[in-house]
């Protein structure tokens, strides 16, 4: 899986639900499924260009709403923060720790 692969998958954990139902499911075969182009513009009925158009411009709105929202970019920062409390071993803190990652 290549790295925007990874980042759009990242990108439809956070901001799917805000997307179309047709731009939803076409990232989900693309992305998360692997359909090929041609297989989603099969399954559309539409055209293969349409389907990129739709990959496109759903690539667009979700970059667009990370950028202003920054909900990918906020959870690896309390990640990075979690992992770091962990670090120092203390039971009883790494116990809040736990519930507020199981929150995410």
């Amino acid at each position: 899986m290549n790295n925007k692969t990874e980042k759009m998958n990242e990108y439809l954990d956070w901001y799917e639900d805000l997307l179309t139902e047709k731009q939803k499911e076409i990232c989900t075969q693309y992305y998360r499924e692997d359909f090929s182009l041609a297989e989603i513009s099969e399954n559309f009925d539409v055209s293969r260009s349409a389907v990129l158009d739709t990959l496109r411009r759903s690539e667009k709105i979700m970059e667009e709403y990370e950028e202003k929202l920054q909900l990918v970019q906020k959870f690896h920062a309390r990640s990075e923060i979690y992992d770091k409390i962990k670090s120092f071993g203390n039971k009883e803190i790494n116990q809040y720790v736990m519930l507020l990652e199981e929150n995410e």
